[in-house]
């Protein structure tokens, strides 16, 4: 298979079957050869087992980190450890830092020290604080102490900077310029190069404390006057860079709005210490979006598919719990209006299109509000002009279908007044789903914590108790 097809992004789900298929023949054949009564028994049994593995391994070796990686997320724990055993040592880092926070859990178990510190030795500083974390200090001690005084220093600056700032997605391999030498220098230079940095699209250009003076795109190295010295052709105005303590997000956002594929990093004295790339930008954003999705549903943390039931049940309780208190509460709101049930049975059949419309409703606004604030497009002092402007959309949108249902309802029950109550309700409970879901993320993010996490849960608990309280209550008002 030539490298094309391997990293055809069709492939991957190609590969992850042949390797199930793999270890499913495996499992097959060797009960069978075990329950066979044959003589050299345990050297035949032998023989096909190490004849799986290594067309197993073959295969595994002929894949790329980020593909075994997904691999490895596919498959139950007994396996996935299997497979992971099969894995060329030397790969281990790589793959490691490709795969989820919590199937590196269950990976990092089962090596012992030295395992693990072979692997993170075979990462560069910025790799190796991504995977800080999840090692034990002794480790961390050790490959610390492994490094040279460049490293060190680099690994300790990358350590340093929260996990949403530039510093910690920045990486220390780029390559920079003199301004004072010209561009034949600069080719012959970097024909020393076994290889460019991934993503090297420009040349940082520097003076003698690193201070930066401005870019060299490749393209311009490559179509300039090979005579020319690097200040002649360089860019020096509107040069993008950034600051370790930079947002990550405001980052990402410029990446996207310029079409960045790398930009230098600097410091307070404007001195290059690193650069940001759009592979390290990508990979926040997903790493930030599966986050967003998983808080929109309460879960705590990324979760292992294949994870424990008691680690399952730990992850996912605490908005359980909460959704049973509120759940609860819309009980008891019903619980209010018993009497008005048993005279208007109708009551009971419409009350959860009313909690149902305005839950929808509540959960489109929450996800345009969060979506804005992660896009730095809404500030807190826009916080009533969206208002506003979200409560005339369920205005509008409360009349229009309120008052089609409660056409609806007047066909069906033959009761104009149920009819218009229905209109009602449906509109003041659109009103109060737009008024939340201004409110919870907005001011979940101006007390600091994250405006998505748990948004869509708390919408629906007050939509559905508001839904039902409004409901009931204008019937029994006006109907009883």
């Amino acid at each position: 298979m030539n490298q094309e097809e391997e990293l055809h992004p069709d492939d991957i789900q190609q590969h992850l079957r042949e390797v199930l298929e793999l270890l499913a023949r495996q499992k097959v054949v060797e009960e069978l050869v075990h329950r066979q009564n044959m003589p050299r028994h345990e050297l035949v049994e032998s023989l096909v087992h190490k004849q799986h593995v290594a067309e197993l391994q073959h295969k595994l070796d002929s894949l790329h980190p980020a593909d075994i990686a997904y691999i490895l997320e596919a498959l139950p724990l007994e396996e996935r450890l299997f497979v992971w055993d099969l894995v060329k040592a030397e790969r281990d880092g790589e793959i490691l830092l490709e795969v989820s926070d919590a199937v590196r859990e269950s990976l990092i178990e089962t090596m012992d020290s030295q395992e693990l510190k072979a692997a993170a030795e075979s990462l560069d500083a910025d790799e190796l604080a991504d995977l800080a974390p999840d090692l034990p200090p002794e480790v961390i001690q050790d490959v610390f102490q492994s490094l040279d005084s460049e490293g060190r220093e680099q690994l300790r600056a990358a350590m340093s900077y929260p996990e949403d700032s530039v510093g910690a997605l920045m990486d220390f391999d780029m390559v920079t310029v003199r301004e004072d030498v010209s561009l034949e220098v600069v080719l012959r230079y970097l024909r020393r190069f076994d290889e460019l940095p991934d993503h090297t699209d420009k040349l940082f250009v520097v003076d003698r404390e690193d201070h930066l003076k401005g870019i060299l795109t490749l393209e311009t190295l490559l179509i300039s006057d090979p005579e020319l010295s690097v200040a002649e052709v360089m860019r020096s105005e509107t040069v993008i860079s950034f600051t370790p303590e930079d947002e990550a997000d405001d980052a990402a956002q410029a990446f996207q709005r310029y079409d960045l594929i790398s930009a230098p990093v600097i410091d307070g004295e404007k001195r290059v210490i690193g650069r940001l790339t759009v592979a390290d930008v990508v990979d926040y954003i997903r790493e930030e979006s599966e986050a967003e999705i998983l808080g929109n549903a309460g879960l705590r943390e990324e979760e292992d598919i294949f994870a424990s039931v008691w680690d399952s049940v730990k992850n996912r309780w605490a908005w359980l719990a909460i959704n049973l208190v509120t759940a609860f509460v819309a009980s008891r709101v019903i619980g209010l209006f018993e009497e008005s049930i048993e005279k208007l049975v109708a009551l009971a059949a419409l009350m959860p299109i009313v909690a149902g419309i305005g839950g929808n409703s509540g959960n489109q606004t929450v996800t345009m509000i969060v979506r804005a604030i992660a896009m730095g497009q809404v500030e807190q002092s826009a916080m009533y002009r969206l208002l506003r402007k979200e409560l005339g959309v369920a205005l509008v949108n409360g009349l229009v279908w309120g008052g089609l249902l409660g056409v609806l309802s007047w066909w069906l029950y033959g009761s104009a007044p149920l009819g218009a109550v229905m209109t009602g309700a449906m509109t003041l409970n659109l009103l109060l789903a737009a008024s939340a879901g201004v409110l919870v993320p907005m001011l979940r993010e101006r007390l600091g914590a994250d405006p998505a996490i748990g948004g869509s849960v708390m919408i629906t608990a007050l939509t559905d108790s508001g839904g039902f309280f409004i409901f009931l209550g204008l019937a029994t008002i006006f109907l009883l």
